[in-house]
Formats: structure tokens, C-alpha cells, sequence
């Protein structure tokens, strides 16, 4: 029997990265999962190869930073499987690269968009179905860089992450004697869309050269981070709300760093991790 037989769970941003490792995993381990995203076809052929392999799954369209669209997902879930007993808010948006004052404000809020009111939504939903329910459920938020320090050039996403981890924590307390678990969890770097393929302002291309090595040395597949979530989500967090998840730790970035020496050293071939760059104009104000 799976660690999460009998579950039901809700993934949002599920149809690449994380979020469809975590779909994934939660299958496997006997979840009914309940999987979002934007794209229908992608959504569709998804559930449709996880129905061939035997789970239990469902997917419907939504755009998280609209709480109507949030409310569309506990809808289908609950009509679906007949319950909510997980609610992960992992879609996440990260913005393009560069000053703060050379990115369009519409980008800069369409990061918001996602991960801030994604984030507020999901949990408000999932906390509401909780407490009319008197349903000991949990929610789980994905947390990033910047949630603990600045992030220079990436300031929407590493001041969205630092809000949904202040958020999360706070909300934690609030439910700490509902039974309500909530937890945060920081990937760490993942070998993904969001890290390889990165709109930067023009002219700031030059300090994403040595990203590859970075990407080389620190980031996992998606997979790793995605076997902590479902820890997370298990019998064993249970009366533990409040958790905080950092997936890359010092020894981690330690024996990345010293695998990378003993690739040069033995004069190993490096594998090309560069991400894909899309250059975009300065925007400036009228």
C-alpha cells in the first residue's frame, strides 16, 4: 500500500517541472490526483497516460491568480473523487531577468499574478473546504529563491517567494489548532523550464554566464524535491504543522561543488547546462 492510498489530491501547475513529479509520485503512492495548468492538450494527454498505467487522475483548466477559477478546481475535484485531502500550490511564473526598472510592469505583475494571489487562492479554497468539512487536510507551498534574501534581477519572483513563505508560516500559526497541516518547501534548484529557458532584459546577458556551471553543480531533477512532498503530505507530518522544507542544504551545495572540481580535475567532458536566453528590450516609462 502507498504512502498516500486512499488520498486525494489537488497539484496545480502540473503539466511540466515539479508539479507533474509531484502529480507522479502522489499516483504512485495511490493518490487520486487532480492536475492544472493552462493548456488543455497538455492536461489532457497527461491524464490520459497516467489513466493507461492504472491511477487515478483528472485535470482541469484554471488560471490560479483568478479565485473563481480556484474555486472551478475544488469543484472538479470534489465531483471527481469526492474529497480534498491535499492541496499543493505549485504553479509558479518567473518573470524575465534583469533591473527592476527595465521590466514592463505587466510582467512584473503577472508574476504577482501567479505566484502571490496562486498561492493566497489555493489556500484560501483549501482552508475554507477544510473548516466547513472538519477535515484534518493539508497544504503544501512551494517556496524559491529569494524567500530568505534579496534577489537582485529577480525581484518579482524572489519577493513573491518571500511572501508565500511569511504567508504560509503566519497561516500555519492561525490553523495550528484546527488540525489543518501547512507546510512550506523549498525546492532548491530543479533541472527544469522555469531554470533553462530565461527571458533577460538585453544588455544583462553577460551575468548568466557561469549559470550553467551553477545548474551543473546544484540543480536536481525534479523528482528529488517531489520525494519530499510526498513526504510531506504523509502519515508522517501529521501534528507537525508549520514545516519548513529546505531541499538544498550546505551539504548538498558542499558535494555538488566538489563533484564539479573532480569533473576539471579529471578533465571530464561538462555537460552543456547554459540556459536557453531570450533577450527582450528595457522598458521604460512614458
Amino acid at each position: 500500500m502507498g504512502q498516500l492510498e486512499g488520498k486525494v489530491a489537488v497539484i496545480t501547475g502540473s503539466t511540466r517541472g515539479l508539479g507533474l513529479a509531484i502529480a507522479q509520485a502522489y499516483a504512485r503512492e495511490g493518490a487520486s490526483v487532480v492536475l492544472t495548468g493552462r493548456t488543455e492538450a497538455d492536461l489532457q494527454s497527461i491524464v490520459a497516460d497516467m489513466q493507461q498505467q492504472g491511477k487515478r487522475a483528472t485535470s482541469i483548466v484554471a488560471d490560479v491568480g483568478q479565485l473563481s477559477e480556484v474555486l472551478a478546481i475544488a469543484d472538479h475535484a470534489l465531483q471527481t473523487f469526492g474529497a480534498i485531502d491535499i492541496w499543493v500550490n505549485n504553479a509558479g511564473y518567473g518573470g524575465v531577468y534583469g533591473p527592476t526598472a527595465a521590466i514592463a510592469p505587466e510582467d512584473f505583475e503577472q508574476v504577482l499574478h501567479t505566484n502571490i494571489f496562486g498561492t493566497y487562492y489555493g489556500s484560501l479554497v483549501a482552508v475554507d473546504y477544510f473548516l466547513t468539512q472538519k477535515h484534518k487536510g493539508k497544504i503544501i507551498n512551494i517556496l524559491g529563491r529569494g524567500d530568505r534574501s534579496p534577489a537582485p534581477y529577480q525581484i518579482a519572483y524572489g519577493s513573491s517567494k518571500s511572501w508565500v513563505r511569511a504567508f504560509t508560516l503566519a497561516l500555519a500559526q492561525e490553523q495550528k489548532k484546527s488540525g489543518i497541516g501547512i507546510y512550506a518547501i523549498n525546492p532548491g534548484l530543479m533541472d527544469t523550464d522555469l531554470l533553462r529557458k530565461v527571458e533577460v532584459v538585453r544588455g544583462y546577458e553577460g551575468q548568466l554566464k557561469r549559470f550553467g556551471t551553477i545548474i551543473r553543480m546544484w540543480a536536481n531533477p525534479p523528482e528529488v524535491p517531489a520525494e519530499r512532498v510526498v513526504w510531506l503530505a504523509s502519515r508522517a507530518t501529521d501534528g507537525k504543522t508549520g514545516l519548513e522544507i529546505q531541499v538544498l542544504g550546505t551539504k548538498e551545495i558542499v558535494s555538488g561543488a566538489f563533484a564539479e572540481l573532480m569533473r576539471r580535475l579529471r578533465r571530464q567532458p561538462l555537460a552543456d547546462k547554459s540556459p536557453r536566453i531570450t533577450l527582450t528590450a528595457p522598458h521604460s516609462l512614458p
